[in-house]
């Protein structure tokens, strides 16, 4: 585990009975915790009309991230693309990595709105490989100043700048990160073949450019360490079903307590069996447990870093799950101050 760089990715969600407000500055504290931790970046995400997810600006967000650290590596989780114009994308990183230099990454993703309502006040439909990398050829031509699609337009601070830039894999993403030479970040859930798959095209693919000189796959997964396995399963039980009751209703809940969560004999058929698709695919359990269970993972994908997307009601239990993993890792952490 130690020859890997680890990592955090927050979404911003709320618990029950809590404001957007509060689950934003808890993704603030929570950066400072990560970087006391000794992790290596702290990314955040991007979600439209999402109740129970606050995150919607990245990049502003990330802008609070980054005030209020001092060296962890401060990023998007992603920024999507097909929401945006390539040239503000280009001037909002720039003005990040003018202010914070050397600590800024460029994620970038080509998901659209979660649902068809969300999607229309975007201005877009259904997810395009083609156009998103033609977007991301643009905005990283803002870079480098080779912009034969506007010729004459510059995006400043951003020209000249070496702002990291990553391609969150769903789809032909893979595909598109070789192209491009950029890393390539890929969750590791259901369906471990088409993961592993998808990392093959990707090195197999892999050009270099200005970009990236060889390949660099980021894991992107959950992980929950606890006493015992039977508490860190109990751990994955509100987002589990938050992500079941978004697949039946077109929203994610506020994450609640474990003993609130229907129990699974009171579930209808369906939402058995989305609950029980959501409760797969995460590394959890004992310290031994989860250092048996990633070991293996990063064996088999070869992965250069592992980001950790872990969602809990519990925000102690969840900390004291990443200090336990830090310890795993071998990472350099400072004493973790828990602020309010």
């Amino acid at each position: 585990m130690g020859r890997v760089r680890w990592s955090v990715l927050d979404r911003s969600r709320t618990r029950r009975g809590e404001s957007h407000q509060r689950a934003l500055r808890e993704t603030v504290e929570f950066a400072r915790q990560a970087e006391a931790l000794g992790f290596h970046r702290f990314w955040v995400a991007e979600h439209h009309g999402v109740p129970g997810v606050a995150g919607s600006a990245p990049t502003v967000l990330a802008a609070a991230v980054a005030a209020a650290t001092s060296r962890i590596r401060v990023g998007t989780g992603g920024v999507m693309l097909p929401n945006h114009q390539p040239l503000v994308v280009a001037e909002q990183f720039g003005v990040l990595e003018s202010l914070y230099p050397g600590r800024i990454d460029m994620g970038l993703g080509r998901s659209v709105g979660f649902t068809g309502g969300v999607r229309r006040a975007l201005g877009h439909g259904k997810e395009d490989a083609d156009e998103f990398s033609e977007q991301l050829g643009e905005l990283l031509g803002y870079f480098t100043g080779d912009q034969p699609k506007h010729p004459g337009v510059h995006a400043w601070p951003a020209e000249g700048l070496g702002v990291p830039a990553f391609v969150l894999a769903t789809g032909a993403g893979a595909d598109v990160a070789a192209r491009f030479g950029l890393p390539l970040v890929i969750a590791a859930v259901r369906g471990e073949r088409r993961m592993l798959d998808a990392i093959g095209r990707y090195r197999d693919g892999f050009r270099p450019t200005v970009w990236g000189d060889e390949p660099y796959v980021v894991i992107s997964g959950t992980v929950v360490i606890a006493d015992t396995t039977e508490q860190a399963r109990r751990l994955l039980v509100p987002e589990a079903w938050s992500m079941a009751y978004s697949r039946m209703r077109g929203e994610f809940p506020p994450l609640m307590p474990p003993h609130d969560v229907p129990a699974p004999e009171s579930m209808s058929e369906r939402e058995r069996r989305l609950f029980d698709e959501a409760m797969q695919g995460h590394v959890h359990g004992t310290e031994d447990e989860v250092a048996d269970a990633l070991d293996g993972l990063l064996a088999r994908t070869g992965a250069d870093e592992f980001l950790v997307h872990t969602s809990t009601y519990d925000r102690a239990a969840r900390l004291d799950s990443h200090r336990r993993l830090a310890r795993l890792a071998g990472l350099a952490a400072e004493p973790v101050v828990v602020r309010g």
